[in-house]
This record gives structure tokens, sequence and C-alpha cells, in this order.
């Protein structure tokens, strides 16, 4: 049936937002709880020179996997793709609940990770399919605070937990959110169109796969696990890129391939992927490396220095809630170019700010940036999902946060470098001053980023925004009648 008009929680739409919303709390507080907890872990286990690979691992299984669901949805439909993920999420809570070393923990991470690949496309996905253009701003906003609650709510129940009970509890309390996210899912949302059967690109997948595994972990690793010239990274990077030869070859051939080639030539699912791609960039800049710059120059406590970062995702929602009255006047391509240059002056801010290191200040700077995103983010999000048909939104959402990670990737390889130089030119990690010298080169590549960001919103072409009256049926839900 038709769902009537409004957004919100307490909308016909609500409970359906409200199990998105859950969803994504998953994955958000994950990013965020275990950070507190990890000197808790290698008390216990010990392994201090593998636990980066507990984020390494995550992220690495989160970038690799989302094409492969993002082109599922589209073909077997988004609930199963959204059960599933929630399933291995589950699964790999548990088992890093009970793990028995770092070794075993850093595996069970990597199929939270699987889930993790599966559950963040697919909510913006299925928001994209059950609201319209004018009402997509607004829920974006609602899905972007969940990430906002849960930098603050994160560290804090880490440090809980690890203090007073035990750090398996951050793993032991995805278990009843999965269950409840899993059962308001069945119990309310229903996809807004029939499935059609249609081949699944195997071959593609497994090559696609396997070529982003590579080349992310040659990024992650790259200057960190080893040199960048090393065999291991020159390996990891010239198989990968093989294998992306591969897979293009293949791809010309499927009958209906992993990611078709009107993903390449569509102007505007490209250029909005290059804006996310810089959106991670300046993302992972900030969340990397400015609790250690608080902490090292400004003897802030690492709650204090995790605050002033909370400030960054305190903003976004804020902007994205606003973004759908500006890009309904403005545009898409203006809405965007606006948050690049706000993300600019944040960039500037701190690195200025850095010069005389301040807890407030930073976190004023945090909150411009964050504000900048918010305008970038959701609008080119929503553009791209506009420019199709609800049978590729799957793989436009997709290839959006495909992009977005890989960028995350590369910020953190890029800037890790240029503050690893910076700081061993100017006395070594034990200096404050050295410190600051490498935090404000990554803050001057943070806002080099943004220019480029800029650059990128330009190319977004023009988006003709559908009156809600003449927009086509299939962009409304139908929402599950109850069951007794």
């Amino acid at each position: 049936m038709r769902v009537s008009d409004g957004v919100g929680l307490r909308s016909e739409r609500g409970p359906i937002l409200l199990a998105l919303m859950l969803s994504t709390f998953l994955i958000a507080i994950d990013s965020t709880v275990l950070s507190t907890a990890v000197p808790t872990i290698v008390d216990e286990f010990g392994g201090f020179e593998q636990f980066a690979w507990l984020f390494s691992i995550y992220m690495l299984a989160q970038a690799a996997s989302v094409p492969v669901y993002a082109k599922l949805s589209d073909i077997i439909g988004r609930r199963p793709v959204i059960y599933i993920g929630i399933v291995l999420f589950l699964i790999g809570s548990v088992l890093c609940a009970s793990a028995w070393s770092m070794g075993s923990l850093i595996a069970f991470r990597a199929v939270q990770g699987l889930g993790a690949g599966a559950i963040l496309p697919t909510t913006m996905t299925i928001a994209g399919d059950i609201y319209t253009v004018r009402e997509r701003a607004r829920t974006q906003g609602y899905l972007a605070s969940v990430w906002a609650f849960s930098s603050v709510a994160g560290p804090t129940l880490g440090g809980l937990f690890s203090q007073f009970l035990s750090w398996r509890w951050i793993f032991w309390i995805n278990v009843p959110l999965c269950l409840l996210a899993l059962w308001m899912l069945w119990r309310n949302y229903r996809q807004p169109y029939e499935r059609h059967r249609r081949p699944i690109d195997y071959a593609g997948a497994l090559l696609l796969t396997a070529a982003l595994v590579l080349i992310v972990l040659a990024l992650l690793e790259g200057g960190n696990g080893w040199a960048w010239m090393s065999w291991q990274s020159v390996g990891a990077f010239g198989l990968g890129g093989v294998l992306l030869i591969a897979f293009a070859f293949v791809e010309r051939r499927a009958v209906d391939p992993i990611l078709a080639p009107w993903v390449f030539s569509s102007r505007i699912v490209v250029s909005t992927s290059v804006v996310s791609l810089f959106v991670g960039v300046v993302l992972i800049g900030l969340v990397s490396f400015v609790p250690t710059f608080l902490q090292s120059t400004a003897n802030a406590v690492p709650l204090a220095a995790g605050l002033a970062v909370a400030a960054l995702t305190l903003g976004w929602p804020i902007s994205a809630g606003f973004a759908g009255r500006f890009y309904l006047r403005i545009g898409f391509r203006a809405t965007t170019l606006i948050g690049s240059v706000l993300a600019i002056i944040g960039a500037g801010l701190l690195t200025v700010f850095a010069f005389s290191p301040s807890i407030p200040l930073t976190a004023v700077a945090c909150f411009v940036v964050g504000l900048g995103l918010g305008f970038v983010a959701a609008p080119s999000l929503i553009a791209a999902q506009s420019s199709v048909d609800m049978r590729r939104r799957g793989v436009v959402s997709g290839t959006n946060m495909l992009a977005r990670s890989i960028g995350s990737a590369v910020g953190v390889a890029v800037f890790g470098a240029m503050a690893n130089a910076m700081i061993a030119a100017n006395g070594g990690a034990d200096s404050p001053a050295a410190i600051r010298a490498g935090t404000i080169a990554v803050f001057v590549g943070v806002g080099s980023a943004a220019i480029v960001m800029l650059i990128a919103c330009v190319f977004i072409p023009p988006v003709h925004i559908a009156e809600p009256e003449t927009e086509p049926s299939t962009e409304r839900a139908t929402v599950a009648p109850a069951e007794d």
C-alpha cells in the first residue's frame, strides 16, 4: 500500500527508519567502542604489535565485501542481504566475545567486518527506496545522528565495560541489538518491488573481492607492517592490479556484471564517488590524528581528546538535516560546494589552532569540518541514488560506500607517512613539538584533500528533482501489516 507523507520516527514509515537507525548503530558504535578497550585486551592476550589488526582486518573485510553485497541487494533484494549482514555481525560478535587469543580475536573481527559490509550500504539503499528525494535529506540526518551519538557513547561504554565488567561485554552487547534489529526489519519492512532472477557474476565477485583485499591491505600495512618498497607492498599492489585487469575482462562478458560499464560511464556516479572518496580522506585524517595530537601537546586525557573528535560527528548530522532545504532550492552541486568550502575553512582553523594547542579550539574546528561534510556526504549520495532506478540503486550506494572506504585507507597511508616523516625530522615521537609538526602536516593534507573534494563537486552534473506528486510510485515504500 502507499505510505502517507511524513518523515520521522512517529510517521507510518517510522518503524522502518528506527530499524535502519538501529542497524546503523551496530556499525557506528563498533567503530568507536573497541578503541578504549584495547589496553585491557592487550593486558590479557599480549600481542601489542598485533592490536592494530583489530581495526585493519575489520576495515579490510568491510571494504572488500561492499560491492558484492550491493550488487546482491539489486538481484535478490534488500531484505535477505541486510539479514545476512546482521546475522554475520551477530555471529562475529559472539565469536569475538569468546576469543581466546589475539589471533582468534583478529580473525573473528573479520567476520564482523563481513557483516558490516552488508549492513551499511543496504541501510542507505533502503532509505533511498522508501523516501522521496525531498525526504531523503531528513532521513540522512536521522541516520547521521546515530554516528554522533555513537562517537560519544562508544568510548564511554568501552571504558566502563573494561573497567567494571569485562572487555568482552563490548561484543556481548551486540547480541540483543542484532536480534532487535532483525525483528524490527522482519516485522515492518517489505520491499516495494518484485525480485527477478538474474545470474550472479561469481567470477567477477571473486576477482573484485580478491583485488580489493590486496590493494586495501597494501594501503593499510604500507609504511606500518612493512616498508612501502618491500616485496610485500610491491607484490600486493602488483597482484591486486593484475586481478583488477582480469576483473575488467571478465565483466565485459558477464551477463549481469558486479560493476557494469554504465557505472564508469555515468558522470554523476563517477563524480559523486570521487567526492565520497575524499570525504573518507578528510574524515580519517581527523579521527586518526586529533586524539594523539591533543594528548601529546595539550595534556588532554583520552576522554577529552575523544570528545574533541566527537564535535566532528556532532556537526555532521546537523548540516545533513538541513541539507535538503539547500539542495531543493539551489541544487545538489551548489550544496556540496558550500560544504566543501566549510570543510576547507575548518581544516584551515585546525592548522592555525595547532600552533597553540587547545582542546576547545580544536573541537570548534572539528565541528566546522563536520558541518561541511554533512553538506557534502548526504547530498552527493542522494544525487547519485536519484539518477538511477531501484534495480540499480544498490550498486550506486555500494560504489559510494566503497569509495569512502578506499579514501579512508588511502588517507591512513598517506597521512601516516607524512606525520612520521615530520616527526622523525623534528626530534622523534617523544617530543611534543615533533608531534605538533607532524599533526600540522596532516591538517594541511586534510585541507588539501578538502580542496580536491571541492573541485570534484564542481563536476557533479545537474539532477532534476521531481515533485512528490510526479515521483514514480516505486519511490514509496510498502509497510508490512502488523502481525499477531
